[in-house]
């Protein structure tokens, strides 16, 4: 595994042919289809299997993306390609790796192992009412579970989406969003940390809106993504309505290298998160978020 390291690009073989991957450790070669830019540090790529793909993701997924020459980091999965017809990643520029990955443009090729990991079990939340709440880069992982529940509405009760980011350009997915508020019986409410000019909306912290949503927690199933500060709060208010802990979801983040449980960079207590999560029930996650991390 090579670690994240300065550099200044990737480097990208001009690759032909296809072949199978050799195990879990292995990338598969994928090319870029399409790169857009979210906003100033984030991106969303499109990539097509060059050699075998990998399997098709479940929501809540991630798959360990390897750009040539710099390094290798998780990617939450943001689109399947049952759905999309692509594999997506949203990706945020933080480090060496990642900044690599936003600058791949279309015809690079990015290596892929995967997929890892729990998803949200959507299908399990078929006949109650479900709330997604998404902070930041959280909402990327809840974009395919959007997708899952518009697709087959009729299986769920009422349906809330509560979205936050530090500021209205911030916002990712933001014409999409538009498209989801026209949904019938879907109720999206979007706050941001600080307002810019010509901002109508919510400014504020996205547990101000809770009272505000048309569910009923002891009947809803919730899936939880963003800041851990965020997910404790919002993750402490709906059980403190009524919701059962079990009935909570959330995804974790940690530092995962291997993603097959063997390097133990992602321990956290029992769980191994690349294998145990990274999605787990507020009934396991509340203990172990509760302890500060160093």
């Amino acid at each position: 595994m090579v670690p994240e390291m300065p550099a200044e690009a990737p480097t990208i073989a001009n690759v032909t042919g296809s072949r199978a991957p050799a195990g879990p450790m292995v990338p598969a070669r994928y090319r870029v289809t399409d790169h857009r830019q979210d906003n100033a540090d984030t991106v969303t790529i499109s990539l097509m299997p060059i050699d075998d793909p990998i399997d098709d993701p479940q929501p809540g997924q991630f798959t360990m993306l390897y750009a040539f020459g710099v390094g290798e980091v998780p990617i939450s999965v943001s689109g399947c390609p049952r759905h999309e017809g692509v594999l997506m990643h949203t990706i945020r520029a933080v480090g060496a790796t990642s900044r690599a990955l936003c600058r791949l443009e279309p015809g690079s090729v990015v290596g892929v192992r995967g997929p890892f990991g729990v998803g949200w079990d959507v299908s399990s939340a078929e006949g109650s009412d479900v709330l997604i709440v998404g902070g930041g880069i959280g909402l990327a992982p809840l974009r395919p579970v959007v997708r899952e529940v518009l697709a087959a509405r009729e299986r769920f009760g009422r349906v809330a989406l509560l979205i936050g980011a530090r500021t209205p350009e911030d916002l990712l997915y933001a014409e999409e969003v538009e498209r989801w508020r026209a949904v019938p019986d879907v109720h999206v409410e979007v706050t941001v940390d600080a307002a810019s000019r010509g901002w109508n909306g919510h400014v504020g912290l996205v547990t101000a809106l809770l009272d505000q949503l048309p569910i009923t927690p002891s009947l809803t199933t919730s899936f939880l993504c963003g800041p851990e500060v965020m997910i404790r709060v919002v993750a402490r208010d709906i059980l403190e309505a009524g919701s059962p802990a079990d009935h909570i979801r959330v995804s974790l983040e940690r530092n995962m290298h291997c993603a097959v449980r063997q390097c133990g960079h992602c321990q956290l207590g029992p769980l191994f998160v690349c294998a145990d999560g990274p999605v787990v029930t507020w009934a396991v996650a509340a203990d172990l978020l509760a302890v500060r991390r160093w």
